[in-house]
């Protein structure tokens, strides 16, 4: 199944650019508020599975692989397992660490997409070569119009 045909993706942050989330590096109190908009925005549903169970914000990244930029594209509501999907690498983390199920994590892509344990695990193969191949290089990341949300750096 081509990747782009796909409603909920695996979607792996290169190593050089772990921690340099816009969350990361926003005072709380301002995150929350953006958080509150992009859900309240999507009417209090995940953007992908439409759940109204435990939503996150969640932001979208746009990668030049030429250039090796990541641009920060966006914000999505998402639900915790279509978010733990997104980031599977973190998802089997926490599984490693009994804190979700990582079948249910599976599971879930699968439902949603209507596809079959095989798509999954070409699609998880995939992702992880992607990941392996832009984790060769240090990333750029471009914040576009929300860098000015970021708190000061301190000396």
């Amino acid at each position: 199944m081509d990747r782009e045909a796909l409603k909920l993706r695996i979607e792996l942050v290169p190593k050089s650019a772990w921690n340099r989330s816009l969350h990361d590096r926003m005072k709380r109190s301002a995150w929350n508020s953006l958080r509150t908009g992009v859900l309240a925005g999507q009417g209090n549903r995940c953007g992908v599975c439409r759940s109204e169970s435990k939503l996150s914000c969640h932001e979208a990244w746009e990668y030049d692989d030429e250039n090796k930029i990541q641009r920060l594209g966006g914000f999505e509501a998402v639900c915790a397992l279509c978010h733990h999907v997104t980031h599977f690498g973190k998802a089997k983390l926490l599984s490693a660490d009994r804190r979700i199920d990582l079948e249910a994590v599976i599971n879930h892509f699968m439902t949603v997409n209507g596809t079959s344990r095989e798509t999954f695990e070409a699609h998880r193969d995939d992702a992880f070569r992607i990941w392996r191949e832009r984790s060769q290089y240090e990333w750029q990341t471009d914040l576009g119009d929300w860098a000015s949300l970021i708190k000061p750096q301190t000396a």
